[in-house]
């Protein structure tokens, strides 16, 4: 009986790191080298991650500095960051790339906050796609007695409430930072 529990906290958790992943790729006015993890270049045919050809280092908050560990890549890098829709124009300053992030408008921010929004309810139908199949697992278990089921239920109820609480609470925090000047 615990064993689904402990499922339903892990496959829970898992759903609000995911989000959480998802939130840092957001921009939010500061320097964060999260927000190339989802920019893929081209490397010599293939298709890798920014921070896998290069090294990533925030000299100032508002600026952000890539160095490619083979010079060949900066094309291929500033093309890459410019075909993205984080927003930012690269300046390739020798043998390096200069990432400076300007300030966040208003209308900016507040499509931020909705991406996140956005964001937070995918993380919430996620716990919930995890509790329904919890919960059709024990409905369909005859091994349980109609009280132990009601318990499991309850159970597995309050764990879900629990997630989505805290994928609320991570969003609000996200959105007070994206809203901050």
């Amino acid at each position: 009986m615990d064993d689904i529990l402990i499922e339903a906290e892990g496959k829970m958790g898992k759903s609000v790191d995911s989000f959480k992943m998802s939130l840092n790729t957001l921009r939010t006015g500061r320097a964060n080298a999260a927000i190339l993890d989802n920019i893929q270049c081209d490397y010599y045919g293939d298709k890798m991650p920014i921070n896998q050809i290069a090294a990533i280092k925030v000299p100032e908050p508002r600026q952000l500095l890539i160095m490619p560990y083979d010079q060949n890549d900066i094309k291929s890098i500033v093309s890459a960051i410019n075909a993205s829709e984080i927003g930012i124009n690269p300046v390739i300053d020798g043998k390096q790339i200069r990432l400076v992030i300007p300030a966040l408008t208003e209308e900016r921010r507040k499509d931020l906050c909705k991406k996140a929004k956005v964001y937070g309810e995918e993380a919430k139908v996620a716990i919930r796609n995890i509790r329904r199949d919890l919960m059709d697992f024990v409905k369909d278990d005859d091994s349980y007695t109609e009280d132990t089921r009601k318990k499991e239920e309850a159970d597995i109820q309050k764990v879900t409430d629990k997630f989505i609480q805290e994928v609320d609470s991570i969003y609000k925090d996200k959105e007070n930072e994206i809203m901050a000047i």
